[in-house]
């Protein structure tokens, strides 16, 4: 667990040291102690309407991850924590589906609210242990407003459950193949720089990185079978027509400079290249706000979107260190002989971010897009009308369907000059399997009878 300091007297310092230490009746007085004081330090800023705490809280998240700065692989396993977390809590207060890891135990009065809070609060903590006062901040802030409209004992009661789901969710993933780091650095299939194979990823310019994460690659899925579940089959032959076509297709229209694009078709390329979970998790939010979706629902979406995300991940991550394909700069620098190759070409994303250091095939965008568009088009409806920020460029995008927007960043991830056109298509192929096969796993309504054994 990681531990925190807290200025003595704060009122931050106060209720860590209450959610760690205390139980019981204890915890209850802390609690209602707590909330007066909170209350009537600072009335004037608490509003007389409570926020959905899930909805709050995945906002929270949005903003600790992109403050951290913390890589889209890794976000991925982020936010799964987090969710996996509130949805058990909120579902063990008042259970209407299956559990995901943790069985519904919580005290008969607690509130599905402060459960939710505490155990998105208790997730981001352990992992973002520098941004502890802001978080602290958040949550006070949180349980001040959810003390206008319940009772201090139920508030208590759920934070107490939101506590305890959070350490159980946490623990289980522990031994899910993360961490630590495998050595040696992961830099290609020969492992030695500087005698690369034809076909195979090595390192990329200009950071020339080493294979990021590799460990996810064999990472225990949350309800996969196994990383290998949905393996795609191996990337196009280098000597086929429909590999020319894809090498010639990037080549010309994802080039740093000289290129077919139009001004639009740069930007958009620019502006997907954003935090890929965190930027569904907004679409996500911004659709459930719009249909009112109950404390309950979000629940259960965002712990099915932000599962079925990591899955993607991890199942993508299988594929690109089975195959070792390589970049597109690595195969046109280079070329299949002497004549072919370019050895200055550059992508146009080197402009802004530079070539995702690991493997080509399949994209990893694609991939939890794909997965995160068939989620929500079975929520919402295929032809749902939203639009989505980047943290990365400025203004807003407007989409009508999910698939305009999957389809999007297909053309994003080759204008940019990183990915072949058939590594973005085959990856909303697997993510969608993915999406498919956890929809009807995992966290269904109860009474819902489907065997599970079937798939």
């Amino acid at each position: 667990m990681s531990k925190t300091r807290i200025a003595a007297g704060s009122k931050p310092g106060l209720f860590l040291l209450l959610c760690r230490q205390s139980a019981g009746a204890t915890l209850r007085s802390a609690l209602l102690i707590l909330i007066v004081a909170l209350l009537a330090a600072s009335p004037s800023r608490v509003s007389a309407t409570t926020p959905d705490s899930v909805l709050e809280w995945i906002d929270v998240m949005n903003t600790t991850v992109l403050a951290a700065g913390t890589a889209p692989n890794v976000t991925s396993r982020i936010v799964a924590l987090v969710s996996a977390s509130v949805f058990d809590a909120v579902n063990g207060v008042e259970p209407r589906f299956r559990p995901l890891l943790v069985k519904p135990d919580a005290p008969h009065n607690a509130s599905q609210r402060a459960a939710a809070i505490q155990a998105a609060y208790a997730i981001l903590l352990r992992l973002y242990p520098a941004q502890s006062a802001t978080l602290t901040t958040r949550l006070n802030a949180s349980l001040t407003a959810l003390a206008l409209t319940e009772k201090a004992e139920s508030i208590a009661a759920g934070v107490a459950w939101g506590q305890t789901v959070a350490d159980a969710v946490w623990t289980s993933r522990l031994t899910d193949g993360f961490a630590p780091t495998p050595p040696p650095p992961f830099i290609g299939v020969q492992g030695v720089v500087g005698t690369p194979a034809v076909g195979f990823w090595r390192p990329t310019p200009p950071a020339n990185a080493f294979g990021a994460t590799p460990q996810i690659a064999t990472m225990t899925p949350w309800v996969l079978r196994r990383p290998s579940q949905f393996r795609l089959p191996p990337p196009l032959a280098l000597t086929s027509p429909e590999y020319a076509a894809d090498l010639n297709e990037v080549k010309v229209w994802g080039v740093l400079s000289g290129s077919m694009r139009s001004p639009e078709q740069s930007e958009l390329a620019l502006f997907w290249a954003l935090n890929t979970p965190l930027a569904w998790n907004r679409i996500a939010a911004q659709i459930s706000a719009a249909r009112g979706l109950t404390l309950t629902e979000n629940a259960h979406l965002f712990a099915l979107l932000n599962i079925t995300l990591s899955d993607a991940l991890i199942a993508c991550w299988d594929v690109k260190y089975r195959f070792v394909f390589w970049r597109p700069i690595t195969a046109i620098r280079a070329g299949l002989t002497p004549a072919d190759a370019d050895p200055l070409w550059e992508p146009w994303l080197n402009s802004l971010t530079g070539t995702p250091p690991h493997p080509e095939y399949p994209s990893a965008h694609s991939s939890m897009s794909g997965a995160a568009a068939f989620l929500l088009a079975a929520a919402f409806g295929e032809n749902t009308a939203f639009t989505v920020t980047s943290e990365v460029r400025p203004g807003t995008r407007a989409y009508s369907s999910f698939s305009d927007a999957t389809a999007e960043i297909a053309d994003a991830r080759v204008f940019g000059g990183i990915h072949f056109r058939t590594s973005c298509l085959r990856a909303d192929t697997l993510g969608r399997a993915v999406a498919d096969y956890v929809s009807r796993h995992a966290m269904r309504a109860r009474g819902d009878d489907q065997d599970d054994e079937k798939d």
